[in-house]
């Protein structure tokens, strides 16, 4: 089963029901981020909710990443001129070409679903971000709906929760207050966090 989104059907990202759905002020209430400078939308589409987001961002740049050259065309003719904040950035799915430690947020939004490999996924999401920084993913919950993915390919959030945990992230929470959504965010560790891990597993390899 094909489970990627079809950008024949972008259109059909832009609906502003979408917003009711999934409220930005709400989720950006409950990341409790002083200040984002940077924020990488992965998964972006056509940007719709990389620009909801950027509202909050006073002066900040979002990166809105996507494996679909399509959703990147459509975005650098209708998006770009009217929100300069927004860069567009060509992805696969395992590889974001930034560089380490430039996010303060990575967002996910109905994307966790699609992936081959959410453990791959989760670990670029880490070594993008800053120490200290946050991932929020949201995605369907797994119940039967008249609209959205087939139950068959959506995600059950403590799969999410355990995938986020292997890939180091830490203060994993789970939101379940919206209607057709899961809301998770973690936290990437602290500077002196990582390099205590750092050194435990250096201190464990055997030396040859």
């Amino acid at each position: 089963m094909d489970k990627k989104f079809n950008p024949k059907k972008l259109e059909k990202l832009n609906n502003p029901a979408r917003l009711e759905d999934i409220p930005p002020a709400y989720v950006w209430d409950k990341l409790k981020i002083d200040k984002c400078e940077t924020l990488i939308d992965i998964g972006a589409g056509t940007g719709f909710f990389s620009r909801a987001f950027s509202d909050f961002m006073s002066d900040g740049v979002v990166f809105a990443a996507d494996i679909s050259p399509v959703m990147i065309d459509w975005m650098n003719e209708y998006i770009v001129d009217s929100s300069p904040g927004i860069k567009p950035i060509l992805m696969d799915e395992s590889t974001i070409p930034l560089e380490d430690s430039v996010a303060d947020l990575v967002l996910m939004v109905n994307l966790h679903h699609e992936l081959d490999l959410p453990e791959t996924t989760l670990g670029e999401a880490y070594r993008l971000l800053k120490p200290e920084g946050k991932i929020c993913i949201i995605d369907w919950k797994k119940e039967e709906m008249p609209y959205g993915p087939s139950l068959e390919i959506r995600c059950a959030v403590d799969d999410v929760k355990a995938q986020l945990e292997t890939a180091r992230f830490i203060n994993v929470s789970i939101d379940d207050s919206l209607s057709k959504n899961f809301l998770i965010i973690a936290e990437k560790k602290k500077n002196r966090e990582i390099k205590a891990h750092s050194a435990q597993i250096l201190h464990k390899t055997p030396l040859l």
